[in-house]
């Protein structure tokens, strides 16, 4: 296992020097923020960011992410074009060397909260999401908390009405096609694309989800055997749908799961929930019975502290503030050690 930590390029308020002093911390997680969805990153500009981190004593082996652009997403004539520049793009940062890739396949937006700031009684803040509240939202003139707001309303309904007429399945084939496509680059360069559960895994605003369950990546890796197509496990978004059990799946697919993404959440209805400090015992996930799964079954692959709070009066970037992901890593580091030597005995 190899700890790693988000870091948001050279503009990220958390320096590397600060990442560096986390215990057992290998390296960091980042990309190219600069080039517009769909186009090739420079190789400068990728040489320039790993240089940055070589000067801090931190890997750069994950990219999170290599964005997917919709028309890869909705099948269209143009979409070759983009899949050759993201194979470019793996061939440039297996250079650099890159082994990871983390992406998702979430149409039009990403993960989705309703509240960046929902307090805890003890003070402290975190993300949280109420269904009844994203229903109450007009799709049409979207202003949700964390989102970037990529497009203009004229754009964003141009591809909500793109959706409207594409299907689970079709969207399922649309991946399969993308990762055809990007294979044999994975093959030459020896990167791992590692897929992101959807966020929360279920259908917003009309939009197909696909990578939401057990069955999800069963379905994908018998389209798409080659050893490079894997899996970020994420246990926040596949947590917050009830029906997946975490240690089951964490066991399942070891050997396809190329990046873990360990956070925690408390359930406070039947879909909705808020993010929690990572320990077992402050949620509903159990962190622990995760985290022995994984180490059972042999996984090797690379870890992060997700999604944090805002303590000790901290005013990060929501959910990747430095202090309570800091705190995260050092519980999993002990957990990790802990069923690590445990095992041997």
């Amino acid at each position: 296992m190899k700890m790693t930590f988000r870091w948001y390029g050279p503009a990220d308020s958390i320096p590397l020097s600060y990442i560096k002093q986390i215990p057992n911390m290998s390296g960091v997680v980042t990309a190219v923020y600069d080039t517009p969805v769909g186009e090739v990153w420079e190789p400068e500009k990728i040489n320039k960011l790993k240089a940055l981190c070589d000067e801090a004593g931190l890997e750069m082996e994950v990219i999170e992410s290599v964005p997917v652009h919709e028309d890869i997403k909705l099948g269209k004539p143009t979409r070759d074009k983009y899949i050759a520049n993201y194979a470019q793009n793996i061939l440039n940062l297996g250079k650099a060397g890159v082994k990871c890739i983390c992406y998702n396949f979430m149409p039009v937006f990403d993960w989705l909260r309703t509240n960046l700031h929902t307090v805890a009684p003890d003070g402290s803040n975190a993300l949280s999401y109420c269904h009844k509240q994203l229903l109450e939202l007009d799709p049409h003139d979207l202003h949700l908390p964390g989102w970037d707001e990529s497009y203009t309303p004229a754009q964003l309904n141009d591809l909500l009405n793109e959706y409207s007429s594409i299907s689970h399945e079709q969207l399922f084939e649309n991946l399969v096609y993308f990762l055809n496509g990007i294979m044999p680059a994975c093959d030459e360069a020896g990167i791992n694309m590692a897929i992101h559960p959807d966020d929360p895994p279920w259908d917003m605003f009309g939009l197909p989800r696909i990578i939401t369950k057990a069955e999800s990546y069963d379905k994908l890796f018998a389209a798409v055997p080659n050893k490079h197509n894997g899996l970020t496990l994420c246990t926040g978004s596949l947590g917050a749908g009830r029906w997946n059990n975490l240690p089951s799946m964490a066991e399942k697919y070891a050997n396809r799961i190329f990046f873990a993404h360990i956070r925690q959440l408390k359930y406070n209805g039947e879909v909705d929930f808020c993010e929690a400090g990572h320990l077992t015992s402050a949620g509903d996930l159990d962190i622990y019975a995760i985290v022995k799964s994984l180490v059972k079954a042999g996984f090797d692959g690379y870890v992060r502290p997700d999604h944090g709070r805002n303590i000790w009066g901290e005013d990060g970037k929501p959910g990747y503030g430095l202090y309570d992901r800091a705190l995260g890593a050092a519980y999993l580091n002990g957990l990790f050690e802990a069923i690590e030597k445990d095992l041997k005995k």
